[in-house]
């Protein structure tokens, strides 16, 4: 599943810096960043159900606020980019 992961963190209030941090890493261990707060995943459903509850356990639901887009298996023609294309193709090749 492709979903799209954004994310604003109220950094003015105590603890809001590490907690960004927090989420950011997480993110990044489950996907791509493609702009300062958001991600692009593609996940199988258990790992989605695992990230979701991880994400959920990192923020301040009073002060935080994390949106997610599922946008299924049949997203790469729901994609368009505007200006520079800072990602990579995620079902593709990577050599590391």
């Amino acid at each position: 599943m492709y979903i799209l992961v954004t994310y604003d963190v109220n950094t003015s209030e105590e603890g809001g810096t590490k907690r960004l941090r927090q989420v950011a890493k997480c993110c990044k261990n489950h996907g791509q960043r493609v702009q300062n707060s958001v991600f692009e995943c593609n996940l199988p459903e258990s790992d989605f159900v695992r990230f979701k509850a991880a994400l959920n356990e990192l923020i301040d639901s009073d002060n935080d606020s994390i949106r997610i887009y599922r946008m299924g298996n049949n997203y790469k023609n729901k994609i368009e980019y505007l200006g520079q294309k800072t990602s990579f193709d995620m079902d593709g090749e990577l050599i590391v």
